[in-house]
């Protein structure tokens, strides 16, 4: 009984939308609106989510970095030795690979082409830290570190710039200041890293070399920073809390002086800036779902409009026999009704910015059915709460009163 007078109120419904398709159109377009940007601000936020934690995956598997200074600021704080590397890797459990890192900015020059950009110094062990790739040649080996051999491994930018895209640049040389390396190898396309940073535009080099031949630092404090990687499934919790230990003692810091040195979690930076992420995509959902209570407040609108054009044969309809629920059905339907298709209508729309804005911004498209669920769901609700005053007023009608209304 109950179906027959829900399909009989919604045929009812769909009719009235029939007859007034322009009222009906202006009337869902806040449904729609609201609808489609919540859609599309979830989705955009959960690509987003997604590229910060591929970019920053790029840096490699459960890597541990250590720098000195708090933060990313070293300024005036003393840096690292390959004894401090040597004792970390000695003394804590859990690490898989650790490798020191000597940054220098100086041109790197190839005939008639220069391109500024940081030599990284370190060992073979970085490769394996940072899952690079190859696109050609080989990487440098341990016997190569040791000898402090004048060979590097170039980025996809390097050889854009300074070789050209078509160009093997396998064997032939770059001149780095008072140093001129041979290219032995061309890393894989990685693209941008966790703070934008080019992961491409790189020159690798052993360490040795650069302190030997470009520092003349080699016995001095000029490891910039050490990469670690720690075991799969050891907790990399615990190795920042032994390699904080340790550096604190080899730095001769007291109780009441605080840490000159940082280690990051890649993987604590990744749940942080993701949880930034989400935080910023759920509030830029919420002002977007302000249109649908916006949305909401136009379908009550022209519910009671609805209302008091129909009065006449509302009734009528209660002067022989139609019951008051019936009518409040009606009316509360017709309004559900109109919320639906907005909805609809508002996620196909979602559908299509997405797949142009994810183009535009670089993020994928995270098709998410839970998220179009909820927005069909919370249409109904919207069309349920705004349409239920409306839908009471038709029903409360005095069928005298009604028929006499011109």
């Amino acid at each position: 009984m109950f179906l027959h007078a829900f399909l009989n109120a919604f045929l009812i419904a769909l009719r009235e939308i029939r007859r007034n398709l322009t009222r009906a159109f202006l009337t869902v377009i806040g449904i729609v609106i609201g609808v489609a940007a919540v859609i599309t601000m979830v989705t955009l936020g959960r690509g987003a989510t997604e590229v910060v934690k591929s970019q920053i995956s790029n840096l490699g598997s459960n890597l541990l970095i250590l720098r000195p200074g708090q933060g990313w600021n070293s300024w005036g704080v003393p840096l690292f030795t390959i004894t401090d590397v040597k004792s970390i890797e000695n003394q804590i459990s859990g690490i898989k690979a650790i490798s020191p890192f000597v940054n220098i900015n100086v041109p790197a020059i190839h005939l008639e082409n220069v391109r500024n950009t940081d030599i990284q110094g370190t060992t073979s062990s970085y490769f394996q830290i940072a899952n690079w790739k190859l696109s050609l040649g080989r990487f440098f080996t341990d016997a190569e570190v040791v000898q402090g051999a004048t060979v590097c491994v170039i980025g996809e930018t390097i050889r854009k710039e300074l070789f050209g895209s078509d160009v093997d640049p396998i064997g032939r040389k770059i001149r780095l200041k008072s140093m001129t390396v041979e290219v032995i190898g061309v890393t894989a396309t990685k693209g941008q890293g966790g703070f934008g940073d080019d992961l491409d535009d790189n020159i690798i080099t052993p360490y040795t070399a650069l302190q030997r031949r470009l520092s003349g630092q080699s016995n001095r404090n000029n490891i910039n920073q050490v990469m670690i990687s720690g075991k799969d499934g050891y907790p990399t919790a615990n190795i920042v809390a032994d390699v904080s230990l340790l550096m604190r003692e080899r730095r001769g810091l007291t109780k009441n002086e605080d840490n000159n040195f940082s280690v990051f979690d890649s993987l604590q930076l990744a749940d942080a800036i993701s949880s930034s992420t989400k935080v910023m995509t759920s509030l830029l959902g919420a002002v977007a779902g302000v249109s649908l209570l916006v949305g909401g407040i136009g379908i009550m609108n022209i519910m009671l409009v609805s209302v008091t054009e129909r009065t006449r044969e509302i009734g009528i309809r209660l002067a022989i026999g139609a019951r008051a629920r019936e009518v409040l059905l009606q009316f509360l339907v017709e309004a559900v009704t109109l919320s639906c298709v907005g909805g609809v209508i508002g996620i196909f729309l979602a559908y299509g910015l997405c797949v142009s804005l994810a183009k535009v911004v670089g993020a994928p498209f995270v098709f998410d059915p839970k998220i179009n669920l909820i927005a069909v769901v919370f249409s109904v609700a919207i069309g349920i709460i705004f349409g239920f005053m409306p839908a009471r007023r038709a029903a409360m009608l005095d069928p005298i009163e009604a028929l006499r209304h011109e």
